[in-house]
């Protein structure tokens, strides 16, 4: 990051800074809905940085300061700053349809209309004499945007990618102000080590001593089972662990597959129990039977819906970090299709990282594993974790990273556009998900793009509620600095993996 033309300059970086202040503390306010306080510490910006860079890197890896620190919010007060710039610039035009599935080689005024989209937010230089090509440098510059929006850095214009080259820069400004509020009123206590799972990116990051150790990419609850923002410390570790189905799962999801098949459970080597005493589910009147006078666990195995290791964490939502029998979900860009658990890629290694000091290597662990037989370690001292929900955020590297607004939190509630307004949320469900019968095994489900749309902030510490999908409908919304967009909202509708 030393070329020049990376750096974005303001001609005057303290009035853009004192707007920025003003704006979130004024009209904002966090999650304990009280007015941003701290932020005249903004207005010396100018002081502190004479340029913000806007175009970008890849996300933070091993030895790299991380995404969400003790300097996180003084970061994305800088990236609001930056981004006002470029409102007060006018923003950026809308790709057309016809713009989808551009890559290397193409020519044209679609082409050209991409450079220009890249140019304004400083991934493509703006130095470079003008052109109608897609050539190396627009490929280079779009992979920096989709690594930026934690896409898959194929260097062409997907659906995806489309989708998030068209959010409107005041739709950005936005999610930047609501996570500016929810970083305000945050009290994480940042120990040498901690561990820090945001949400919107899924993906989680292992911190020793300020600097990234470890980096994995997670499944994270979908919109109608949200995983809530917390904060906790991870006080053991299950290896081979048995699955508790929450009544919840048991009733909306595995009820109606007994009702079609009563040998489910037993082909997903779970067992059912009437209080203390184990039955046969075909002894079972399923049409009649309550959910609540069951309880169904699911055996350690490679059939578990908790793979081969849990990681408690004390918290009021009962819920936990996990492996998973289905790691083939880690590979799509969305991953909002868990039951409210966080699962981890590489959640073996994690439990090693959180075990260091002590002789449970990761090794050692396998060797539990491989021995058949459950087991509980604890950790010599509880580890601080913290679930985050920041949609928009100062990167470490100077970076402006984006992520979906996948629960609608960045918005007032009037302002989103509901598919049925008289509807009941689906129950939220945080403590697992349901495994299909083997053997066949299930294809990753593939799921349709996530809403860009943002929605209300509740009040700290509020864990996040059901949120319904919305229809694919236009919604025309205020944006902060009195500039009106109209949003196309996405309709979410994700299938529950076999899992």
């Amino acid at each position: 990051m030393t070329s020049s033309w990376l750096s974005f300059s303001f001609q005057n970086r303290e009035t853009s800074s004192r707007r920025a202040s003003s704006r979130i503390g004024s009209s904002r306010t966090g999650w304990s809905g009280a007015p941003l306080r701290g932020l005249v510490a903004i207005r010396r910006l100018g002081a502190l940085t004479s340029a913000l860079v806007v175009a970008f890197t890849l996300p933070a890896f091993a030895n790299e300061e991380p995404n969400y620190s003790p300097r996180t919010y003084e970061l994305t007060l800088r990236a609001i700053s930056a981004y006002e710039e470029i409102a007060d610039n006018g923003g950026w035009q809308a790709l057309p349809p016809a713009a989808a599935g551009l890559r290397i080689g193409a020519r044209g005024k679609f082409a050209k209309a991409l450079r220009d989209r890249l140019t304004a937010t400083r991934d493509l230089d703006p130095s470079l004499p003008a052109s109608s090509e897609f050539d190396q440098a627009t490929q280079d510059a779009l992979k920096r945007f989709q690594a930026r929006h934690g896409l898959s850095e194929t260097g062409s214009v997907g659906r995806l990618t489309m989708l998030a080259l068209n959010v409107p820069v005041e739709q950005r400004l936005r999610e930047l102000d609501a996570s500016a509020n929810r970083l305000a009123a945050l009290k994480f206590k940042f120990g040498e080590r901690y561990i820090v799972s945001n949400i919107p990116a899924a993906a989680l990051e292992a911190v020793d001593n300020g600097v990234v150790a470890r980096t994995y990419t997670t499944v994270v609850g979908r919109p109608d089972r949200a995983s809530p923002t917390l904060q906790t410390k991870v006080v053991a570790i299950n290896i081979l662990p048995y699955w508790n189905a929450p009544q919840s799962i048991f009733k909306a999801d595995i009820m109606p597959k007994l009702q079609k098949d009563p040998g489910y459970l037993k082909a997903n080597h779970i067992r059912l129990y009437r209080g203390r005493q184990e039955i046969d589910p075909a002894t079972v009147d399923w049409s009649k039977a309550r959910a609540s006078d069951f309880l169904a666990k699911q055996d350690p195995g490679v059939w578990n819906s908790l793979g081969f290791l849990r990681i408690d964490m004390p918290n009021s939502d009962a819920v936990y970090m996990h492996d998973t029998s289905h790691r083939e979900l880690f590979r799509n860009d969305v991953r909002f299709q868990s039951s409210g658990c966080i699962r981890v890629a590489g959640a073996q290694d994690l439990a090693a990282w959180i075990m260091e000091g002590s002789e449970w290597s990761g090794q050692a662990i396998q060797d539990q594993i491989d021995s058949g037989e459950p087991k509980t370690i604890k950790p010599a001292k509880p580890i601080p974790v913290a679930w985050v929900y920041l949609t928009g955020w100062g990167g470490p590297d100077g970076s402006v990273q984006f992520r979906p607004d996948v629960y609608n939190f960045d918005t007032p509630a009037d302002q989103l556009v509901a598919k049925d307004a008289n509807a009941q949320p689906t129950p939220v469900d945080r403590t697992g998900s349901v495994p299909v019968a083997p053997p066949k095994a299930a294809s990753p489900a593939t799921p349709k793009p996530i809403s860009a749309k943002p929605a209300s902030v509740p009040a700290a510490p509020a864990r996040p509620a059901a949120v319904k999908p919305v229809s694919a409908k236009i919604a025309s919304v205020k944006a902060p600095a009195s500039r009106t967009v109209t949003v196309k909202t996405i309709p979410v509708s994700i299938s529950l993996p076999a899992d």
